[in-house]
């Protein structure tokens, strides 16, 4: 399975779930079988690592994500990836808005379809200070980990 994750500028919420699917993902020995990535429907930061705060976020959780890198959501992507999970409902319009006709992928919000409510959005904490950071840590950890353990059952049913 491939999951890119959606956000603004892919520097705050995506990165940060990026990290912590992965995360999770070698936790659970799944690593192997679900494949992760990030984007942003805006292209301003493209090639440049997380925002300082959210790489201090993570860090402080001990998960390092220095090494990710911006970049813009593109076509291939709706080709390339079986769902595209977005932090916010405007992410989400602005990832079904822009999908080629043909696409294979689907989209959805990232909290709802991780099970944590119905319209669930991670706010962007970017205006904000480190408690909207944690906020977000907050969120996004409970989604990885609830996602996780959709997949890892998916994956016994598969196996069984």
């Amino acid at each position: 399975m491939r999951i890119l994750v959606v956000c603004l500028g892919n520097i705050c919420r995506s990165p940060l779930a990026e990290g912590l699917l992965r995360h999770h993902l070698a936790a659970a020995r799944l690593g192997h079988r679900v494949e992760v990535d990030s984007a942003g429907t805006g292209g301003w930061h493209a090639g440049e690592p997380p925002d300082r705060r959210t790489i201090a976020n993570a860090a402080g959780h001990g998960l390092d994500i220095t090494a990710l890198r911006a970049r813009q959501l593109r076509d291939a992507d709706y080709h390339e990836f079986q769902w595209l999970l977005c932090a916010d409902r405007a992410n989400l319009a602005e990832v079904r808005g822009r999908a080629p006709v043909d696409a294979p992928a689907r989209s959805a919000l990232l909290l709802e379809w991780a099970g944590l409510g119905q319209g669930a959005e991670i706010p962007d904490p970017y205006t904000g200070g480190p408690e909207a950071f944690e906020h977000v840590w907050s969120l996004v950890d409970r989604a990885a980990q609830a996602i996780v353990q959709r997949l890892a059952d998916r994956t016994r049913a598969i196996d069984a």
